[in-house]
This record gives C-alpha cells, sequence and structure tokens, in this order.
C-alpha cells in the first residue's frame, strides 16, 4: 500500500458526515497522521472570513471537499435557494482560497444531479453540458457543477491541479434516515421498518415507481475519492457509479425482501418521480483511477439494514 498519505496534512471537509467519516477512516488506514476535519459550529464554509482562518490554522497540501447541504427531492424543492447558494459558496471559496495560499492539490465531489434531464444513458462525462438538469433539484446540481468549471478555470489560468469527481447515488451505514431530508434507500428502509414495527401491510413511496437509478456503496465512493487524490491529475470529470441501474420498484421489492417484509407498496403519482433515468459510464473511472465498485447492491443494502437495526431506536429515541 502506498504511504503517500502519511506524509501530507490533508483536510477533509464534512469529515464527519457520511462519506467523509469513511473518507477520514481510510485516510488512518492508509498512514495518514495529520487529518483535519472542521465542523460548521467552527468553520462556516459558506463565509470567506472562515474559509481564510480554516486555511491559516490546517496549512493544507491536500483538500477533500466533501461539506454539502444534501437532501431528497421533497427538501431540494422546499428549499432550492439554500441548496444552490450554500453548495456554490463552500465550493467556490474553497478552490479560491486554495488557489491564493498554493494548494498542492483539492479533490471535491459533484453529483450525478449535474446531468442533463434528457442525457443518454449511460450518461457519459463528455455529456454534462448537453442540456439543463432535472428541475426538483436543478440548483444544487448547477451548483456543484461549477465546482467543475471553476477547477478547470483554475488550471488553465493558475496551474491549480483541482479535480472533481461525480457520484451517483450514494448509500450505506451512517446514512441520513432522516424522512424529511433523505435519500431513496434510507427512506425505503425506515418506512419498511415502521411499518413492520407497527403490523402494518402497506409501505407508501412517492411517485410511480418506474425511475431507475444507480446507487454505489458509500465505502466503495470513499476508496475512489482517495485514488483520485492518489492518481488524479486533470482537469476532466470522472464518473464514479457502480454499472448497475435498478427502477424504485425494482428497489423498493429487494429491500422489502432483504427485511423479511411480506406487505405491498403504494405508490402516490402526486408527488415527482424526478428524472427518469440515472446511470452513469464508469469506463474513465476504471481508466484513469483504476476504480471499480466492489460491493454489490444486495451486499450494500445488507449492511445499511444491518446497521439501521442496530441504530435506529437510538436515532429514533425509542
Amino acid at each position: 500500500m502506498s504511504d503517500v498519505f502519511a506524509r501530507r496534512r490533508v483536510v477533509v471537509t464534512g469529515g464527519a458526515g457520511f462519506l467523509g467519516s469513511f473518507v477520514v477512516e481510510k485516510l488512518r488506514q492508509r498512514g495518514c497522521q495529520q487529518v483535519f476535519v472542521p465542523r460548521s459550529a467552527d468553520y462556516d464554509l459558506t463565509r470567506m472570513e472562515a474559509v481564510e482562518r480554516l486555511y491559516r490554522d490546517a496549512r493544507p497540501d491536500l483538500v477533500i471537499h466533501l461539506a454539502a447541504r444534501v437532501g431528497g427531492i421533497g427538501d431540494n424543492q422546499k428549499n432550492p435557494g439554500r441548496y444552490f447558494y450554500d453548495n456554490l459558496m463552500m465550493g467556490v471559496q474553497l478552490i479560491e482560497v486554495g488557489r491564493r495560499v498554493g494548494l498542492p492539490k483539492l479533490v471535491a465531489t459533484g453529483t450525478i444531479c449535474a446531468y442533463p434531464k434528457h442525457a443518454r444513458v449511460p450518461f457519459r462525462e463528455e455529456d454534462l453540458w448537453e442540456g439543463y438538469p432535472e428541475e426538483t433539484n436543478a440548483p444544487y446540481g448547477l451548483a456543484k457543477k461549477m465546482l467543475l468549471v471553476q477547477a478547470q478555470a483554475y488550471r488553465k489560468q493558475y496551474g491549480m491541479n483541482a479535480v472533481v469527481v461525480f457520484p451517483v447515488n450514494l448509500y450505506g451505514p451512517r446514512d441520513n434516515f432522516d424522512l424529511e431530508t433523505s435519500h431513496v434507500v434510507p427512506a425505503i428502509i425506515r418506512k419498511i421498518d415502521m411499518a413492520m414495527r407497527q403490523g402494518r401491510q402497506e409501505v407508501e413511496l412517492w411517485g410511480d415507481g418506474t425511475p431507475t437509478r444507480e446507487f454505489l456503496y458509500v465505502e466503495d465512493a470513499a476508496e475512489a475519492v482517495l485514488l483520485a487524490a492518489e492518481h488524479y491529475d486533470d482537469s476532466e470529470p470522472i464518473n464514479l457509479g457502480s454499472g448497475r441501474e435498478i427502477s424504485i420498484a425494482e428497489l423498493a421489492s429487494l429491500v422489502g425482501s432483504l427485511m423479511g417484509y411480506g406487505g405491498r407498496f403504494v405508490y402516490d403519482p402526486s408527488r415527482p418521480n424526478g428524472q427518469m433515468r440515472r446511470a452513469v459510464d464508469t469506463r474513465r473511472a476504471r481508466e484513469r483511477l483504476g476504480f471499480v465498485a466492489r460491493t454489490s447492491l444486495e451486499e450494500g443494502l445488507r449492511r445499511t439494514i444491518a446497521w439501521w437495526r442496530e441504530h435506529g431506536a437510538r436515532l429514533e429515541g425509542r
């Protein structure tokens, strides 16, 4: 195993969060002794003063930017301005101050929500600019896509080594299971768990069940981020995915089967479906990073369900 991280001072924004906590663990497993995880209470990264102070305090030679305002379709619809502003300002200011202080490298995550609503499936990196994103989360997707614009512009003008990867929907242990703000996998798990505990034979889900998604297990995503930090030095974006597309209805049935749920799913078509298909071309990740997802959807879901069953009662206050 390479010891490249052992000699580096690394800032991981969002390092106490879902993806970030696994990235921090993997950094330490690789021998990194100097990992700085800024907490939002101490460093509001939407404020330039706080970003400048972060760089002064941590003196990093690598920044992994994972902090983001994220949530499901409903929360994106309720708070489009906040999703746009917070995500835009965090990224723009981290890259700008990094440029000013001569930061050797920055790795940031974009989002599959940045892709055009009617992009060809599987999404190829060169198709990122072929149209406007799906409306329900376009402000979030566009804010994250600006990281790519800035990284490419700063590489061209200043020679800054900034890299942006674009993961599909992540899931796994430590995910957000709050039904107001969660994504589809934790939402389905929690709804099924509630139905089973209450003896109900019906679970209601948003939309009509026909949209498709691609999911990447969080530990696989963390590995890909570190591969980009270690090996990748280019302004071209890289998709991170698992190579498996599945409909929401099929996903719900799979989760139900793994949880031992014998009831039915009722879909509410008055609720938005979101983008109808999402799946990415993963060839660039394989060729440039040597990254291939290792965790099957079934195994990843088993681990996620097990984590919720162990921790859910405490999180719900039961």
